[in-house]
């Protein structure tokens, strides 16, 4: 597989598996374990379960990884989070609501198929060919034993590969000169991600906060009067996509391409079913139905 295939192999396999991934961030199943813990409802359970791999880690840390949150958001929530359950405790309980979760969306037929044992043993293969230099919160995720349910283990191999390329993506953000919030907008004007409103309130961000970095945006020419992107944005946008894919070849360069393409097969074969069985809420995305 030279470079150029296995760029593409990056994007069409994170197409494939991310649904299989994000859908525990909305998973009633979620909500119940952590509040099992202590964690209040909202989004002290979201900071608390995806930066417990950090360890005890302060607010900067935190909204230093995530990257497009709003930080005064993040430090209502963390460090408290650790006084209320250890990371150790949160992380057991989002291994059993991402089981349970994905258990449910995928049926109990599929979840115990030889298709999905398949995928699930892949993607820790290709998981295996991640590095972590310069991939923290991957290195913290990969860090944790891998279980041995094989529902848990097409779970955490898709999040160690969405947390690689998700590092890589923030390197690439940051050769840009786009931070957090700039960042946030110009991917929202794509139409490929969350709606402005919403990406706005679950990041945190008022108002005001987005239309000042919205200005700046145009000052740069990569906005334009009502909000989309220019041309230069657009550019801009892809070539950060490339990069990103750039970045996130090594796991599917080390399994090869067949490999890859049946994990982009049999991926896209799930996460039909988990979004059909309503993996995520109506409503939040632009460029889903």
């Amino acid at each position: 597989m030279d470079h150029a295939e296995a760029r593409a192999a990056a994007a069409r396999c994170h197409r494939a598996l991310e649904p299989l991934h994000s859908m525990v961030y909305f998973a009633p199943e979620a909500e119940e374990a952590y509040a099992g813990v202590g964690l209040a409802r909202g989004r002290l359970q979201y900071f608390a379960s995806r930066g417990a791999p950090l360890g005890p880690v302060g607010p900067e840390v935190v909204a230093a990884t995530f990257y497009n949150f709003n930080p005064e958001l993040v430090a209502r929530h963390i460090p408290r989070a650790w006084t209320i359950a250890s990371p150790e405790a949160i992380i057991g309980a989002r291994f059993d609501a991402a089981g349970a979760a994905l258990r449910r969306l995928l049926g109990s037929e599929l979840a115990e198929s030889d298709t999905l044992t398949e995928l699930a043993a892949l993607v820790r293969e290709a998981a295996d060919g991640c590095v972590a230099e310069g991939r923290v919160l991957y290195a913290a995720h990969a860090a944790l034993d891998w279980p041995d349910d094989p529902v848990l283990v097409l779970w955490h191999g898709a999040s160690l590969l969405r947390e690689y390329r998700g590092d890589g993506h923030i390197a690439v953000l940051v050769s840009e000169g786009l931070a957090g919030l700039p960042a946030l907008i110009t991917h929202t004007a794509t139409g490929k991600g969350f709606i402005e409103d919403v990406a706005r309130t679950l990041r945190g961000w008022s108002e005001e906060q987005w239309a000042q970095a919205a200005d700046e945006l145009r000052e740069r020419g990569l906005l334009d009067a009502e909000g989309k992107l220019t041309e230069l944005g657009a550019e801009t946008r892809q070539r950060i996509e490339d990069q990103t894919n750039a970045a996130a070849v090594a796991p599917f360069r080390w399994i090869g391409a067949d490999k890859a393409e049946r994990i982009h097969a049999l991926g896209r074969e799930l996460s039909r079913k988990a979004l059909a069985e309503g993996a995520f809420p109506p409503g939040i995305f632009a460029g889903r139905k």
